[in-house]
């Protein structure tokens, strides 16, 4: 009895101290709303200079307003949710997209059209075509996609989810929604997505190197000896035109889960873990051919987890250091397709193998410029890029667009693409 009246004479004073502390601290966030873009601060900062849409997928009643308010409350006004619901729209298969979606676009459109950083769109999404249309709006405004379902444990319980759903559907009418949505929409391709603030700083960059590339005599000779020697190389021209998607490193082509090793690779710990998450690329370097032009990324030990095993291969079976084909794409010339300048990147290092270093050719604004001989240039940096970036999956059709730009007739860099 002494004790305890001893223990409350002497604590009274620094209980309400302890109360106070504790309940100052941060809730922790329930597990079904832990996300990179949530809780990880890199991500957060990155997000926010960049242009992303989250698309909330899963069943009705699972939890998606849960998390579309919780996205909302994290980035305020720099976010919008657009919910099917607000349009009474009623999940169920159907044979056709309906018309009421016509609203929903209209709204998320403007958005778009106004740079919202932030979007969200809250749907059950279990439609193919519907996502496609998405798709479209997110590469016509250069938004990244992030598709999030939630983690919450009745996600696919019909029977609990019956009364959880607004829509008072029953536990049959879910379980006819539910096969589209149990296995994983895999992308066109997974990669490193640039922010947007990131994407402008390597384009100056690479802009720069274009225009002091084209002044330089030992490339305009190599040059001019393929076209009229009085006409002016304009590699700005082909090559730096503003993209339609977001800047990015691909990993894995996946081909929305066709291509061989699409289903293990999406199953790989370090990716799920990963998807939706910030990450920083080292550019060591940025390099042209007369095909695409492109930046050399340097992968860290953490990035080679996301790095598969098999594309660092260049053809006849020369196999080369792991993370050798690391890229972001910046430009491609008429004809050529994006997955040619990884392949270029790869004759560089075959040479560099062979204990081909390039010829040098001098300083220039950022660092040194070598000539490996057959078009191939390559600056390598003095200083080291640093971008923001998203490891995520681009969903769209990947159509590439031609540049308004272009030189004479006969140029080796006539008609460029940019991806």
């Amino acid at each position: 009895m002494f004790r305890l009246n001893c223990f409350g004479r002497k604590s009274h004073t620094f209980l309400p101290k302890i109360f106070r502390k504790m309940s100052s601290q941060p809730k922790e966030r329930p597990e079904s709303l832990q996300f990179p873009f949530l809780d990880d601060n890199d991500t957060i900062a990155t997000i926010r200079e960049s242009k992303t849409l989250f698309i909330l997928r899963g069943l009705p009643g699972s939890g998606k307003s849960t998390l579309a308010q919780a996205i909302h409350d994290k980035y305020k006004d720099a976010c919008k949710v657009i919910s099917a619901d607000n349009y009474k729209i009623q999940p169920a298969v159907r044979s056709a997209i309906p018309d009421d979606y016509s609203k929903v676009d209209e709204d998320l459109g403007d958005y778009c059209k106004r740079d919202i950083s932030v979007l969200v769109v809250d749907d059950t999404h279990h439609e193919r075509e519907r996502l496609d249309q998405i798709f479209d709006i997110a590469d016509n405004f250069r938004y990244q996609v992030i598709i999030v379902e939630p983690k919450t444990t009745w996600k696919m319980d019909c029977l609990q989810l019956k009364d959880k759903n607004q829509w008072k559907l029953s536990a049959d009418e879910l379980k006819k929604l539910k096969p589209s949505l149990e296995k994983d929409f895999l992308p066109l391709y997974y990669g490193w997505f640039l922010s947007k603030r990131s994407s402008e700083n390597l384009r100056k960059t690479g802009q720069a190197f274009l225009d002091e590339l084209a002044s330089i005599k030992v490339f305009r000779k190599e040059a001019k000896a393929l076209e009229d020697p009085k006409a002016k190389i304009d590699l700005t021209g082909y090559f730096v035109k503003r993209p339609p998607g977001v800047l990015h490193c691909t990993t894995k082509f996946t081909d929305y889960g066709k291509a061989p090793g699409s289903d293990d690779y999406a199953q790989q710990e370090a990716v799920k873990s990963s998807y939706g998450k910030a990450f920083f690329l080292t550019i060591s370097a940025l390099f042209i051919t007369p095909r695409t032009a492109g930046a050399r990324v340097e992968l860290s030990d953490q990035q080679m987890l996301l790095w598969p095993g098999d594309v660092d291969v260049l053809q006849p079976a020369a196999s080369l250091p792991k993370g050798s084909r690391a890229h972001i794409t910046l430009g491609c010339a008429s004809g050529v397709e994006a997955v040619q300048t990884g392949i270029d990147l790869l004759e560089f290092v075959k040479l560099e193998k062979a204990g081909n270093k390039g010829e040098e050719i001098g300083e220039i604004g950022g660092g040194r410029l070598l000539s490996y001989g057959n078009g191939l240039w390559m600056l390598q940096l003095s200083k080291k890029i640093e971008v923001r970036c998203v490891f995520s999956g681009y969903y769209g059709k990947g159509k590439l667009v031609p540049t308004q730009g272009g030189s004479k007739r006969g140029s080796p860099f006539n008609a460029c693409i940019i991806i």
